[in-house]
């Protein structure tokens, strides 16, 4: 072959690579520019093509797992959080982590969920998620309130294979917002979940439970962009509900180009329905949605990520005021509801039911998987935030509850597998109306007295006033405890170590739910260890038997042992020589071997439990070291031979 033909094919591969290459590029812009626009499904298309063309990047795999994260597509985005911690565990933030773990729990891999939200966790400085998870380590096995029963029913006379949520009461009428195909051949696409825009449907809910097929709610009301979740005064003349900012036929973006979502009003008269008008407090740069009323129509709650926000999205309200004069009603300005309803999370979907409970939405507080739903009531001093439990939530997004506190009855939706649709509209019979309970958690950390470091082998004890046991626990690995106990009731949390005296701590518990902290620092009880010093007397060991003419380690002998064998873990450079004695009943040549051959097993057992075989040596003494006169010949108690049948450790070398 030629040297022109050589450089030709050469600069051709060339070419070939850069065009490649310049491809690659313009497709990452491209998809870029969709995922900062919220199409997320287009630019996951996108960013898929680049990976199987063998582009990789941490950036393009963060931004398919949190596309997929927030389409709530959890499984989807754990195979992508998985691959990232794989691939490029050192450039994650600690949001990956909790975003990771939150996808962990939607495929029911809790233990998996629990281990990232630790490394969320020691990340986290003073975000309040982490401070609940540490709190309620076992969230899964929380049912919320402990004497509800609900049994849980998907509806198939409203739901689609689309979108539906965000049910609403309307006197007889459940309203709700559903992206189902109309038929219309215009319908528009909205590019975040590549689904149709939401409008607002209704449907008759009839004397036995069951649900006429839905219509239309208000032509007028709805656009060509969205319109979700409503509600309804008290007379059913007012209504409240979430639209993109579309107001007066005007498409309203943020500086950042994005459209955000605006809380509309709107008045039933003779006429029908008024015109939809903005509330006053709806801004273009961020979003107010998922309106409820109290039942005396004092407040309005919503969720917004205004300024103030904590997390993604937190719950506000704003107080209503009637104007007498005017007949109009003004606004307060909205304030956040704050700890602990909110975290750095999701906390959205609020509603306010006749007795006065809120029941909302939230990833950022403990839960089953996705968004969980929750309870609480805001007007109370202390105010206690409970898990609905199984099988309201699920490992899928649980969201958007109201109830009939009179029936018992009522809907709520989900975005779990045993649905019709991406969302569904579940109903729920409560058959015993739940009652909050009163949980203290007592947590803390074990240390060392004098050097501040961890123990984490540690014993924590938590007893009644009695001194009854009520749990024990074994420190995690940080040296942390925790204990749920009651209210008003008084405590006893005791640890111990090996090496260390015991310590205690009383608590009396609060009247309200509330988390207490008490860290608990031991001291050694081996100080200072010199050449000749006998561990046995230093550690105050119980007696190491033997069976009678044996030399095998008995279990209660292993438990004295260990201790010696943590000793010599915390001072490593220490050598010892393991001395085993006895009585001088016997032939003195016998008991020298015999005591020989439980020297011998001896130092096998503490080598066996890690300790290197260069740090210890064994011998037996036999008869030749008594502590008394209790000699060949002597008559002795058996409590005087006892004390000649002994084991010495002593140090040999620092």
């Amino acid at each position: 072959m030629s040297k022109r033909m050589c450089l030709r094919l050469t600069l051709l591969v060339m070419l070939v690579c850069i065009g490649s290459s310049f491809g690659q590029q313009s497709k990452l812009a491209r998809a870029d520019k969709k995922f900062s626009q919220y199409a997320y499904i287009d630019a996951i298309k996108i960013y898929k093509d680049l990976a199987s063309e063998g582009y990789e990047s941490f950036k393009m795999y963060t931004r398919i797992a949190d596309a997929y994260y927030f389409n709530a597509k959890y499984a989807e985005a754990e195979e992508w959080y998985t691959k990232i911690s794989q691939k490029y565990k050192d450039s994650v933030s600690k949001e990956f982590y909790f975003r990771y773990s939150q996808t962990l729990r939607a495929v029911k891999e809790y233990a998996k969920a629990d281990e990232a939200m630790h490394l969320f966790a020691s990340l986290g400085g003073e975000d309040y998620r982490a401070k609940l998870f540490i709190a309620q380590p076992d969230y899964v096995s929380v049912s919320g309130y402990k004497k509800s029963d609900y049994k849980v029913d998907m509806i198939r006379e409203i739901n689609s294979r689309y979108s539906d949520f965000g049910p609403a009461y309307y006197k007889n009428q459940l309203v709700f917002a559903s992206a189902r195909d109309t038929g219309v051949f215009s319908r528009r696409i909205h590019k975040w979940n590549n689904q149709p825009f939401l409008d607002l449907y209704w449907s008759t809910i009839k004397e036995d439970g069951s649900l006429t097929p839905p219509k239309e709610f208000v032509k007028k009301l709805n656009t060509k962009f969205h319109e979700s979740t409503s509600c309804f005064s008290e007379d059913g003349n007012t209504m409240y509900f979430t639209r993109n900012n579309y107001t007066e036929n005007t498409y309203g973006k943020s500086t950042e180009g994005v459209n955000k979502l605006k809380i509309y009003k709107t008045i039933k008269t003779k006429k029908g329905w008024s015109r939809a008008a903005e509330l006053p407090f709806n801004d273009k740069e961020y979003s107010c949605a998922h309106p409820t009323l109290s039942k005396d129509g004092k407040f309005l709650y919503f969720a917004s990520d205004m300024p103030g926000t904590v997390g993604s999205s937190d719950i506000w309200r704003v107080a209503l005021i009637d104007d007498e004069a005017s007949g109009e009603t003004t606004y307060g300005t909205p304030e956040n509801l704050g700890r602990p309803i909110n975290t750095e999370g999701r906390e959205s979907f609020p509603y306010i039911s006749d007795s006065g409970h809120l029941y909302f939405a939230s990833d950022g507080h403990p839960g089953l998987g996705g968004l969980d739903i929750y309870i609480t009531h805001p007007s109370e001093e202390e105010v206690t935030i409970l898990s609905l439990g199984n099988p309201i939530n699920s490992s899928s997004d649980d969201f958007a509850f109201i109830v009939n506190d009179s029936t018992k009855t009522g809907f709520f939706s989900s975005s779990r597998k045993s649905g019709m649709g991406s969302d569904d509209i579940y109903k729920f019979v409560q058959k015993e109306l739940p009652e909050p309970t009163c949980d203290i958690t007592i947590k803390g950390v074990i240390k060392d007295q004098d050097t501040k470091e961890i123990i984490s082998d540690a014993q924590v004890q938590l007893l009644n006033q009695d001194n009854e046991l009520i749990e024990e626990v074994t420190v995690s690995k940080n040296g942390q405890y925790s204990f749920m106990t009651s209210c008003n009731e008084r405590y006893i949390v005791r640890a111990s170590a090996d090496l260390y005296y015991s310590k205690e701590a009383l608590i009396t518990t609060p009247s309200a739910n509330e988390t207490l902290t008490r860290d608990l620092e031991l001291e050694k009880r081996v100080t200072e260890v010199k050449l000749g010093d006998d561990l046995a007397k230093l550690l105050d060991l119980k007696p190491i038997y033997f069976d009678f003419n044996k030399s095998d380690i008995r279990p209660d002998a292993a438990l004295e042992l260990l201790k010696v064998v943590s000793a010599m873990r915390q001072i490593p450079t220490m050598k010892i020589s393991a001395r085993s004695h006895t009585d001088s009943r016997g032939r003195d040549a016998y008991n020298l071997l015999l005591s020989d051959r439980r020297a011998q097993s001896t130092v096998a057992y503490i080598i066996s439990k890690g300790i290197d075989a260069s740090r210890i040596t064994g011998e037996g003494y036999g008869e030749k070291e008594l502590v008394n006169q209790c000699s060949n010949g002597v008559e002795c108690s058996e409590e005087e031979h006892q004390l000649n049948r002994r084991s010495e450790f002593i140090v040999v070398s620092q």
